[in-house]
């Protein structure tokens, strides 16, 4: 089952181009699209909820054309969007029943999935008073609940844990979590942070410029790489552990190199490369005849940001294979 297909979706405007011909198609779960500020996340939104017309290109929201069933769509579809939006002089039971009502809900509906809403989001002991005087996580607590309380079949959650603390990313991202585990509400959630993606989602969209650069399952962007990550001890016979262990390793054939190498605070966790399971032994071999103690060994995963990475430097390999064919044909520069 697809729940967003777009196909050749290009959105411009006088002086830029937020969409370049993006097409992915999008499955049930939690996805995250993911991309840096201005990478063309928000303008895909507003076009899935038919809010503004593609310049070209087709899309479907959950089978429905976006061009021609945008209203249908909303309905069916809940939003929370990026900038705050709420009026500050009423309660959050007032803003969220207001929105149940908006889409369609009768008055006794909306009361009780109001209260219902507001208790899985954290707010039902604070939901009589103003909104004005809520702390920003708290707000975008109602923000959630608004976007889910006409019990719609998606979600699209625009940059949800924007000007939160740790803690409060955290709690929203375990509410992000619970709407699909537990209601079945599929999820599409933007941000520029991108461990947050990592801990949240089922599969990564990431764009670029407007330009579709990977769309596959989260484990996919973090398989086991055969990268091997060490961190040992420091003696009183090896006051530099580290060094000791790359030394013994390189005498036995095994080149290392440390993580972060030429940056401040680099060196205490040498990476090496892992042939087989010999790899393993042969480390702790050589950190237990050294007396040392061994803090970690694992094997590294990829992160989604060295998608961006290869991306960048592809786009840089392009940019001078023009430059060169410009200048080929007399017109560089």
């Amino acid at each position: 089952m697809t729940v967003i297909a777009t196909e050749s979706l290009s959105k411009r405007f006088p002086r830029v181009t937020a969409l370049d011909r993006l097409s992915v198609d999008i499955g049930p779960g939690v996805t995250g699209l993911v991309g840096a500020n201005g990478a063309g996340k928000s303008t895909l939104i507003k076009i899935l909820l038919g809010l503004s017309p593609a310049t070209e290109g087709r899309a479907e929201v959950l089978g429905l054309d976006v061009a021609t069933k945008g209203g249908t769509i909303r309905e069916r579809v809940g939003y929370m969007p990026e900038h705050d939006c709420l009026p500050p002089d009423v309660s959050a039971t007032e803003f969220v029943v207001h929105m149940a009502r908006m889409s369609g809900l009768p008055p006794t509906a909306a009361r009780e999935r109001t209260a219902d809403t507001l208790r899985h989001v954290g707010l039902y002991e604070e939901r009589y008073r103003p909104i004005g005087g809520y702390s920003t996580g708290m707000k975008q607590r109602v923000k959630l609940a608004q976007a889910l309380v006409h019990d719609p079949q998606l979600v699209f959650l625009d940059e949800p844990t924007n000007g939160l603390d740790p803690v409060g990313r955290d709690e929203m991202l375990g509410l992000i979590r619970r709407i699909h585990t537990e209601f079945g509400i599929s999820v599409l959630v933007t941000s520029h942070l991108l461990g947050e993606l990592e801990r949240t989602c089922d599969h990564v969209v990431v764009i670029d410029g407007g330009k579709l650069l990977r769309s596959s399952s989260t484990t996919d962007f973090t398989q086991t790489t055969t990268t091997l990550a060490i961190e040992v001890t420091d003696s009183d016979t090896h006051p530099d552990g580290t060094r000791a262990v790359r030394d013994a390793l390189h005498a036995r054939g095994v080149e290392t190199q440390a993580e972060g190498a030429g940056l401040p605070g680099a060196g205490h966790i040498l990476l090496l490369t892992a042939q087989s399971e010999e790899s393993y032994d042969l480390v702790r071999d050589v950190v237990a005849d050294l007396g040392l103690g061994l803090v970690r060994m694992e094997q590294r995963r990829h992160h989604i940001s060295e998608v961006f990475t290869d991306g960048a430097r592809n786009d840089s390999d392009e940019r001078g294979s023009d430059e060169q064919r410009k200048e080929a044909v007399g017109h560089g520069g």
